[in-house]
């Protein structure tokens, strides 16, 4: 039996499945309730790029990364990624690609870096310069 209004099916548990989406899983049940990435200290802004250590995933038991986890991996595999496009990839919430990467850098499996800041980047009249003065050569 289903209920009308919203085409679930009308069966103890039916709050965890959808008859169009399918199982549903909370994301705080992806991150075991954890909402921070860790204490690592690092900062996972949108723009942060992630690549994978494929040295360290030798040392990583495969029981104790989640599916999750794994698909962060095997999406880090192909190419470094920003933390935005590793969430749109993967189809999850950015909060709880945070906190699985927070998961995946303590255990040695990724690396983070930030892209250069615009105010750090040289201006654009002495790059003009430079090939203006190569262009002389």
């Amino acid at each position: 039996m289903t209920d009308d209004r919203t085409g679930a099916p009308d069966v103890p548990g039916s709050q965890w499945y959808d008859n169009e989406a399918g199982p549903l899983v909370r994301p705080y049940a992806m991150t075991g309730g954890r909402t921070a990435p860790g204490p690592s200290g690092v900062r996972f802004d949108l723009i942060a790029l992630v690549s994978l250590d494929i040295g360290a995933l030798d040392g990583v038991d495969d029981a104790s990364l989640g599916p999750e986890h794994r698909s962060l991996i095997d999406l880090c595999r192909i190419e470094t990624q920003s933390v935005a496009e590793l969430a749109a990839d993967a189809d999850l919430p950015v909060g709880v690609v945070r906190v699985l990467l927070g998961d995946l850098l303590e255990l040695g499996c990724v690396t983070v870096s930030r892209p250069v800041p615009p105010a750090q980047l040289p201006d654009e009249r002495i790059l003009r310069e430079v090939i203006e003065g190569l262009r002389a050569l």
